[in-house]
């Protein structure tokens, strides 16, 4: 639902190529009846399917690429049988006040977080971009106790602000130009919080966060710095068994940069440690591991499959 944009032409991508699905449609108002490869160019000779402007009641799951607070008005306006799997990309039902509709409940879909949860649940709550790196980041500093405050750059890509036109995604103003905005209000801070108190089972520390637009179309790169009273080691330790079992997310022994996961659903973290302070930095793809690659991992596990099932994808590194 919602088929045009960036994620859900990256959606349309992943599950065209995945083994075990049969796409049943591809929804779209906007662009009812025109070839999905009219306007995801990149699938040509993929696909001769167009948008629809119905939905197929005996599909077994949907994905929800609407704009946030869309979702809940068209799950309100449409009538969604009860066999019927949901993955939401948008921010409606992340946080716990607000994950239930009607008879649905969902799960907040942050795989290394919640992955049993997610394997007997019907509806996923998708992570946002930002939201998905800054806790991989995190989660094992939370999960051990010791996780104080914390300051947290990160950086975006223009493909994290849509399709809809903005001054601030016009090519001459967003070519060799770098902006904050949102500086400690982004709205990704509410499931930060909620999923490190989750884990940690007391209230979450203070997560200072300043976003910042790049002048590149796809990938976050963020680095979060906090105290740390053990060695770089230990810490090192420390996240490579918090993420043993987890396939997509690595502790790097070199630093990382930003063209080792475009393209890829992987989360690379590196850390560096001065005095007491642990700087942990993270690389995704805000489209794939912070959107449409998570949400096929969540529908992987909600449907007994390999987890890593068509997400084996090759960074655009050259």
């Amino acid at each position: 639902m919602g088929a045009a944009g960036y994620t859900g032409g990256e959606l349309l991508r992943l599950l065209l190529h995945h083994p075990q699905v049969e796409l049943a449609f591809a929804h779209s108002k906007s662009n009812a009846g025109n070839p999905i490869a009219s306007i995801h160019r990149d699938l040509s000779g993929d696909t001769d399917m167009r948008f629809s402007s119905d939905h197929q009641a005996d599909a077994d799951v949907w994905f929800l690429c609407v704009g946030h607070g869309e979702a809940r008005a068209l799950l309100e306006s449409t009538t969604v049988p009860d066999h019927v799997r949901i993955i939401d990309l948008s921010h409606d039902f992340r946080l716990a006040a607000h994950a239930k509709h009607a008879q649905r409940s969902f799960t907040y879909g942050l795989t290394e977080l919640n992955r049993e949860l997610i394997r007997s649940s019907s509806n996923i709550a998708n992570p946002g971009c930002f939201a998905t790196a800054i806790q991989l980041s995190l989660l094992p500093l939370a999960q051990a106790g010791i996780l104080q405050t914390v300051h947290v750059t990160g950086i975006t890509g223009a493909t994290g602000a849509g399709q809809s036109l903005q001054t601030s995604l016009h090519f001459p103003w967003r070519a060799n130009n770098i902006s904050a905005y949102k500086t400690l209000t982004h709205q990704h801070l509410g499931e930060i919080g909620q999923s490190l108190a989750q884990i940690s089972g007391n209230e979450a520390p203070s997560v200072h966060f300043i976003p910042w637009r790049g002048d590149f179309t796809r990938g976050i790169f963020s680095s979060a710095c906090t105290t740390f009273e053990g060695s770089l080691e230990e810490a090192r330790e420390m996240y490579a068994g918090f993420y043993a079992s987890h396939p997509f997310t690595h502790l790097s022994p070199d630093p990382i940069d930003l063209k080792q996961v475009v393209n890829t659903n992987k989360c690379l973290l590196f850390l560096e440690k001065q005095g007491n302070q642990l700087v942990i930095h993270a690389a995704i793809d805000n489209l794939l591991k912070g959107a449409a690659g998570q949400a096929v991992q969540n529908m992987n596990l909600m449907f007994g499959l390999d987890e890593t099932c068509g997400l084996q994808l090759k960074a655009n590194f050259f």
